[in-house]
């Protein structure tokens, strides 16, 4: 949303007013800025200048002391012109600076998603949500929401296009209890600034650390409420509403800026992403595109223990005729199909590969055989390289939305849809295929609207974000989130399993396990989701153009690193 859009009142909060509709954000302003004003009474924006420490320049306006010795001068010598410049704001002052104290812990809020809370309640918990999101980036931190009565760990973040669908689906069937807000308060550090936002007959009594803010309401017209009484630490004020029928679009998530897509837009042909890094077999070995469509970068990572350090690993170059659109490792070959005019032609780094009869070569098929047009689509190379398997003596890939069996004679038959869907609108994702799944899928899962799976465990979810994870025969492990996050990958560490998620906004990674969640900043933020290994403990993401790091996707720590020069 630009400032131009917004009345003179609201300029200020244009970044923030972003995640929301124009209409939703001037019908919320007359609440905003009160409600703005009677949080800034009790809390200022920062904690004050703290210690002198030197000087930061000049300024305009300032104490006598700190004039400029030449504006002492220009008073001795031309006192008239000194005091024109005095009077216009035109002397020079040594500017003081100070130790401001770093902005430490987190802005809070837990909220009460309860019957009490809804309508007038909720649309309370909006404004709050935006004015403590604004106070939290002007302190330098981040404002994390907490659902009263939700496991313990499972806080919203992320920004405001992210954060407010996952709180407005956050509804509850009860009011919370004094210990689901204990409970809630167990999980914060000491510096962490908390926020209560409930309804008054809840609220009871909290710790003097927590600010309790409470909302009902208080006025009503033919067609709804119309205003709302707030309650702050003991003060009242009676805050305007938005108008009915604005009000329920926003209840309803249709007010909001959705976080973008996580799929890569379509570049036009030639024209690369980044290098999108990929594990496409169960082979410890990573591979990517590199400066040009043609060239494929493939890394087979030791095994072993690691060091204390990242080590630089160098990828293996192979330039191929025509654009990388499969690969993968199969023993000890590298087999790659690229595209040759209006075919795909075979690419084999090892033992050329054989067929019936073990005569080697063959596998070359017509473009049209794969129900596409005689050119590549150019989306297809924006995304990372497709896998590439071995079934007996055929070739198996998934292009446009088909599983695709490829002969060495060059014939192609149709093996099946892809989790993609048949028309392919989804980019193809190996977590999610059944039939990559190592052993049969539990009677449960056959049916869910969302499936991932790793070796022999396997997850499936009706709203992707609450999981059961199910071993072999064990119990399913139930694990849950509500960011607004996909995801990319299930690991494992001592039999123990995590949901590797990437949210939408901000491409934040973290693996989501029973006993809590743990962020993944050094392969979060970059362009594209990373890639997490099928089998192993592995992620790889590309942080910035070029630059490839490899690690741990259980305890976050870098491995190896894929440096600019690769």
């Amino acid at each position: 949303m630009t400032t131009a859009r917004l009345p003179a009142a609201l300029a200020p909060w244009a970044a923030t007013l972003a995640a929301l509709s124009p209409e939703l954000a001037v019908a919320l302003g007359p609440l905003l800025r009160r409600l703005d004003t009677l949080v800034g009474e009790r809390e200022p924006l920062t904690d004050g200048l703290g210690d002198p420490e030197g000087l930061g320049g000049l300024a305009r306006t300032g104490r006598p002391d700190a004039l400029l010795p030449a504006e002492w001068l220009l008073a001795d010598a031309y006192p008239d012109e000194f005091m024109r410049r005095l009077v216009d704001g035109e002397l020079l002052y040594f500017a003081p600076e100070f130790r401001t104290p770093a902005a430490r812990g987190r802005v809070v809020a837990l909220v009460d998603t309860g019957p009490l809370q809804a309508g007038a309640g909720r649309l309370v918990q909006l404004a709050a949500l935006l004015v403590l999101h604004r106070r939290a980036a002007a302190r330098g931190t981040e404002l994390v929401v907490g659902v009263l009565g939700d496991p313990a760990g499972g806080w919203l973040t992320g920004d405001l296009a992210e954060l407010l669908p996952a709180w407005l689906e956050a509804r509850r069937h009860a009011d919370p209890t004094p210990e689901d807000v204990r409970n809630a308060l167990e999980g914060l550090d000491a510096d962490d600034r908390v926020w209560l936002l409930t309804s008054p007959q809840p609220a009871g009594r909290h710790p003097a650390r927590v600010r309790v803010l409470t909302g009902e309401p208080s006025r009503w017209s033919a067609t709804g409420a119309t205003h709302v009484t707030v309650h702050l630490d003991g003060t009242g004020a009676e805050l305007p509403l938005p108008a009915p029928e604005i009000a329920v679009r926003a209840l309803r998530g249709a007010e909001f800026r959705r976080a973008p897509d996580p799929t890569v837009a379509e570049l036009p042909a030639g024209v690369r992403g980044g290098a999108l890094p990929a594990f496409t077999t169960d082979a410890r070995t990573v591979l990517a595109r590199g400066p040009r469509a043609t060239t494929l970068l493939a890394v087979n990572l030791p095994g072993g223990g690691y060091g204390s350090h990242a080590t630089p690993v160098r990828a293996r170059r192979h330039r191929l005729p025509g654009p990388v659109v499969a690969a993968g490792r199969i023993g000890r070959r590298l087999i790659a199909l690229y595209a040759d005019g209006n075919r795909l032609t075979p690419y084999v780094s090892g033992r050329p590969i054989s067929g019936r009869g073990g005569e080697p070569g063959g596998f070359t098929a017509e473009l049209g055989a794969f129900g596409l047009d005689r050119d590549l689509p150019a989306a297809l190379l924006t995304r990372p390289v497709l896998p590439l398997l071995r079934d007996g003596d055929d070739l198996l890939l998934p292009l446009a939305g088909r599983w695709w069996r490829v002969t060495p004679e060059g014939a192609v038959t149709d093996d099946g849809e892809t989790a993609g869907g048949a028309e392919g609108q989804l980019p193809f994702d190996r977590f999610r295929e059944p039939r990559l799944f190592a052993g049969p899928l539990p009677p449960e899962a056959a049916g869910a609207r969302h499936l991932v799976h790793s070796g022999a465990t396997v997850g499936w979810s009706p709203d992707g974000r609450s999981w059961q994870l199910r071993t072999g025969t064990d119990r399913p492990v139930r694990l849950s989130f509500r960011e607004n996050a996909d995801v990319i990958g299930l690991v494992h560490h001592g039999g123990t399993p995590s949901l590797i998620t990437c949210t939408r906004a901000g491409r934040l990674v973290r693996a989501v396990r029973a006993d809590g969640v743990r962020t993944l900043s050094r392969f979060s933020g970059g362009p594209t989701p990373p890639a997490v290994h099928p089998s192993l403990p592995l992620i790889a993401a590309e942080t910035r153009p070029g630059r490839i790091v490899i690690g741990d996707a259980h305890t976050g720590r870098i491995h190896h690193l894929i440096g600019s020069d690769d």
